[in-house]
């Protein structure tokens, strides 16, 4: 089988997956076209516009299957490349501009959550990698396409919920290592460890580093006894919030940074109780798995995807003072660990490859076989 890939905003988490989708399956014959992860608004619109002039003779081979990720604007390419336009498509939806969150210097379009419409409805098949991301859309396509005045054709909410279904982005083996607690490797007999917190997402708005202060403030008011890893992507332009975080908490700070080596990354989760999330959107929320996959226990808001992913014994609310139940949280870990009571990380191998490898090979072969005059 001839699969097309198409990766538009070909960010970390997309990257990830679409490598590791190619290596799951090395019996198709893959063809990966990918455009950089920078320049949003020009990269979602454009896209079609490259990739249509630039990779017109790519592009124009025969193919049996055509994946997309979801910030490929579809519609568009079908209409530059006659060939495509009757070529089975799969998207998959990593995210979905419905619910993504707007920082104030942001104009508040609709073009972005209008090309997702689009693109969705111009695949043969959708994959979210969450039940919650698909419902965000869903519902969010559902009002936006009631606020427009017109012409708007009914039951297109349906049809999307129609052709979808979720498929989450695997975990390869890697990942899944044994946790290595600090007070167990060395020293062992030493008591009143601190709690090894590990913050590990993008430095940037969304991933909500207002909270993880306001958390951290109130925490330390009731210990000092923690440390905070802050090893998360860093960017040139990054809120201030962050700075203020390692001022405040240097005394509790261990890495500070983005760990460029995959090993010692890779060793820090295992050495860390807890990983944690603050953000204000997660459609799956890699980084926390990749932390519960090497044994640390997730922290993680009573929200997002996150309610399908953990029980709620791993979730702090977030319907009053979220900044209070995330200090109560981790506090009680904190004595928990003390008491060397810490629980274990639920168990995520139903998300490995090994998992999920089947149902991905049977969505890209129906998709691939289904008959033009079912499309």
């Amino acid at each position: 089988m001839k699969i097309l890939l198409l990766s538009a905003y070909d960010a970390a988490s997309h990257r990830y997956w679409h490598r590791s989708l190619v290596a799951q399956f090395p019996e198709y014959q893959w063809t990966v076209l990918t455009l950089p992860g920078r320049f949003f608004a020009w990269r979602v619109r454009g896209n079609s516009l490259s990739w249509a002039f630039n990779e017109r003779d790519t592009l124009s081979q025969r193919y049996d299957l055509v994946i997309a990720t979801s910030m490929t604007d579809l519609s568009a390419l079908r209409g530059f490349i006659p060939s495509l336009a009757n070529t089975p498509t799969l998207v998959y939806f990593h995210e979905n501009q419905f619910e993504y969150p707007r920082s104030g210097r942001e104009h508040p379009g609709v073009e972005p959550q209008i090309l997702n419409l689009y693109t969705a409805l111009a695949a043969d098949r959708v994959l979210f990698n969450s039940e919650f991301n698909r419902r965000t859309l869903i519902e969010g396509a559902r009002k936006l396409l009631k606020k427009m005045p017109d012409q708007v054709p009914v039951g297109l909410p349906e049809r999307l919920q129609a052709c979808s279904q979720v498929l989450p982005v695997p975990l390869t083996a890697d990942l899944y290592r044994p946790h290595l607690p600090r007070d167990s490797v060395a020293n062992p007999d030493t008591h009143n460890k601190p709690l090894e917190i590990c913050w590990n997402h993008r430095r940037e708005f969304d991933k909500n580093g207002e909270l993880l202060l306001a958390a951290l403030q109130q925490l330390r008011l009731r210990t000092r006894h923690f440390r905070l890893h802050l090893a998360g992507q860093q960017f040139r332009h990054e809120p201030a919030v962050f700075s203020i975080i390692e001022q405040q908490f240097a005394d509790q700070l261990g890495q500070c940074g983005y760990v460029e080596s995959e090993e010692a990354y890779r060793a820090l989760l295992q050495h860390s109780d807890v990983v944690l999330s603050t953000a204000l959107h997660d459609f799956q929320g890699l980084a926390v798995l990749e932390g519960v996959a090497a044994g640390a226990i997730p922290v993680v808001p009573d929200r997002l995807a996150y309610i399908e992913l953990f029980d709620d014994v791993f979730r702090y609310t977030a319907k009053t003072d979220e900044a209070g139940q995330l200090a109560n949280h981790l506090y009680h870990l904190s004595e928990l660990k003390a008491a060397r009571q810490l629980p274990a990380a639920p168990d995520i191998q139903h998300l490995s490859w090994q998992q999920l490898r089947p149902a991905y090979q049977n969505v890209i072969e129906k998709t691939a076989a289904q008959p033009a005059f079912e499309r």
